[in-house]
Parts: structure tokens; sequence; C-alpha cells
């Protein structure tokens, strides 16, 4: 593993701009390629191999993985939740052409292994929202949704029919202080401690009740490094694994907030990403994930809020 060189694919997003870190830390830094059709941040650059690349080139994508002899791909780029809604083909054209050149270069032997991302998007409306199992009714109404489940079930495929390693998780909603949120349905929880400490109040576009499965973006890298790590032999489910963090509704999370921000207040007006919540789970089992390669988070929603607030008035005051 140290010795393999990985490919990071969509570089410049919400999760690789941070997953790119955390894996040159971990694997040296001249190991550790990102890329994206968006200039990275200057840490991203700076430390480290770049190359400019558009997903929906397989030609440039292959060039890549010859140029640096890949072995690893973590396949972040995608169009999320709210933002392809407004755009659905390029949602779909994004999200499933991209995966399908990934996983057609691993079946041709160029790469070894993948990290392919799934959600909770998945869900629907006629999905069990409390505690959502694994193996479960799946049904989903957005575009997003929709690409994530076809995803998961040519993942299981290329695994079944032609022996790709590869390998995900469905995230949840993804709270980080260190880079801007990415166009999902999730991202008031990122936003309300903005708002918080900027003008110690905050419009929610979702409902008060609105009760939906986050996870601290620690837990997050911490589960996608762990189960490319984890031996191919403890990956039973080759589709993606539920995977569980902290779940709360704005109102918890703005009255945790106001423990350390007394005052803070929050208005709701509900707008169509309240609409989408609505179809997905409340809380997620992720048994499965604990079982087969030790899952287990470590942030819940007080120990989340402390670290947000505290590391987030560091950075604004450091700008």
């Amino acid at each position: 593993m140290a010795n393999d060189t990985i490919l990071v694919i969509g570089a410049s997003g919400q999760i690789g701009t941070e997953l790119v870190m955390e894996l040159r830390n971990k694997f040296g830094h001249n190991n550790v390629v990102a890329s994206d059709v968006k200039e990275p941040q200057a840490e991203v650059k700076e430390s480290g191999p770049f190359e400019p690349l558009n997903i929906l080139d397989k030609e440039q994508l292959f060039t890549v993985i010859k140029k640096h002899q890949v072995q690893q791909v973590y396949l972040l780029a995608a169009l999320l939740s709210a933002t392809a809604e407004q755009k659905p083909m390029l949602g779909w054209e994004l999200n499933m052409d991209g995966l399908f050149n990934v996983l057609e270069l691993a079946r041709e032997g160029h790469i070894a292994k993948v990290f392919w991302p799934s959600s909770i998007a998945i869900f629907g409306p006629t999905t069990p929202r409390v505690n959502t199992p694994q193996y479960t009714i799946a049904e989903p109404t957005t575009v997003y949704g929709i690409s994530k489940l076809a995803g998961e079930r040519w993942c299981e495929y290329y695994y079944n029919k032609y022996g790709v390693d590869v390998r995900g998780v469905r995230y949840p909603g993804l709270i980080s202080y260190k880079s801007p949120p990415g166009g999902g349905t999730t991202d008031y929880a990122i936003d309300i401690f903005y708002g918080a400490l900027e003008n110690n109040r905050y419009t929610c576009f979702l409902s008060e009740e609105a009760t939906l499965p986050m996870m601290y973006m620690p837990d997050a890298l911490d589960a996608t490094i762990n189960i490319m790590e984890a031996p191919a032999s403890h990956i039973e489910i080759r589709s993606s694994y539920n995977i569980s963090g902290v779940s709360f509704s704005p109102r918890e999370i703005a009255a945790e907030i106001a423990k350390h921000q007394p005052g803070f207040s929050v208005n709701y007006a509900p707008d169509y990403r309240n609409e989408i919540a609505q179809t997905w789970p409340q809380s997620i089992d992720d048994t499965y994930a604990r079982k087969h390669w030790g899952w287990a988070p470590q942030f819940d929603l007080e120990a989340m809020t402390h670290e947000m607030l505290k590391n987030l008035a560091e950075k604004t005051q450091a700008i």
C-alpha cells in the first residue's frame, strides 16, 4: 500500500480537498496525484503532483494513469443532489460516464483498486427512514440518487463479472470547516456555523424537524481510507456500505450551537431542498460496515459542534 500511487479524481471538491491531504500525510506526498477540472486549493497544488483532468475524457484519464503508474483511484467527481436537480442531463453524464471510464480501465487491468462513493440519496420515500438497513427498498426520486443507485449496481456487476476490486460507502451529509459545501441538500449543516459566527443568526432552507444522517469530515475520511486499506476478503459488499455518524435536525444543531453562542437564532424558509430531504433516511444502520471492516465513528453532535466552532473561528480570524 505504501508504495502504491494513488489518483484522486475530483480533488478540488469538498471531500477531495481534504482526502488528498490525508492520503499524502499517510502515504507520502509524491504518491498521491490530485486531479480535477478546477484549480485546487493552494495547499493541494503545492504539496504534491496535480493533473488537470476531465473524468469524461477516458483517453486523458488513461494518459494520467500511465504517466504516474497509478494503482489506486478514488473517484470523487460528481454533481451533487441540489445541483444535479438543476442540471439533470449533466448530473447523469458526469456521475455515470465518469464511473464507467474508471471501471473500464480497471477491467482492462490498468487500475488495481477503485474507491467510488455512493450516498444516502439512493434511498427514497418508500425506504424505512429510521435505522435504514443495508438491504432495503431503494427508489430514489432525484437525479443524484438515481445515478448513485445505478452506480452501485454497476460496481457490484464489475466485481462479480470481471473481478474489479471496487469498494464504496454511502456517505451521509458531510460537515467540514476546511472546505466549502459543494451543492448538496445537507449543506445547511455547514452554513449554519458560518451564520452563527458572522451574524449570530441563520436562515435555514430545511424545516426545523428535517432530521438527516450527518458525519464530521474526519470520520468520513477514516471510513474512506479504512475500507480501501482493509483486506479484500473483508469487503463482502461490493455495491456500497451503509456508514453512520450522527443524526440531527436543524433545530437540534441550532440548540447545540446556542450553548456556545448565546442568543443564536434561526429562521426557517424551506425550499425545494426540503422536499429532497423528506425522501431521505433519518438514521442509518451500519452493522455490516462495523462487522466486516471495523468501522466506528469518533464524533457525536456535541464534539463535532465544538470542533466546528473552534476551528472556523480560528480560520476566519486568520483570513
